[in-house]
């Protein structure tokens, strides 16, 4: 395993639309693996393929504290969603130290593959349903910051680029 960087917002590439995954074989879980490794060393709690500059269709996430409930969601879809809606208090690992409520529903079914290749759904609710809402999100090329409004974005951007120059991230 090994940790790979993390693009920082706003990067360009963060908003590329990732592709889905052809087949669930040895690279993938490579993948899978180092993404959990970054994630945890990071530290974070989710992370998506498109933050690492892998433009596949795989999040990974443990909401565990003990850091050992990895789970991985290859082809991620959202199958339903409540008409209810929550707000969040939510972070980012490519928008270190900024932190913003956003309005997601508040359960979620999704279907996605795992690690050998099976299909599953699971119905998510809370945090875990926020985080691969989070999540899912990079896949399409979004960024939480973009449900905020469009002052707050340029200064988060303002504020991550001094930070890159100064080399502070």
């Amino acid at each position: 395993m090994a940790a790979l960087p993390i693009l920082c917002y706003p990067d360009p590439r963060l908003h590329t639309v990732a592709k889905p995954v052809v087949a669930v074989n040895d690279a993938v879980r490579q993948l899978v693996a180092d993404m959990a490794q970054t994630m945890y060393e990071a530290p974070g709690i989710g992370l998506a393929a498109t933050q690492v500059d892998v433009h596949q269709q795989v999040i990974v996430i443990d909401l565990s504290d003990e850091r050992d409930q990895l789970q991985a969601f290859i082809n991620p879809e959202i199958i339903w969603s409540s008409e209810e809606k929550k707000v969040w208090q939510e972070g980012c690992l490519s928008v270190p130290d900024f932190f913003d409520e956003v309005l997601r529903p508040s359960e979620i079914k999704v279907r996605a593959l795992n690690l050998d290749g099976k299909s599953f759904e699971i119905h998510a609710d809370g945090l875990l349903a926020v985080c691969i809402q989070h999540e899912m999100d990079h896949l399409k090329g979004k960024v939480f910051v973009e449900y905020l409004s469009p002052l707050k974005r340029m200064r988060i951007a303002g504020k991550l680029k001094k930070k890159t120059k100064a080399g502070a991230l």
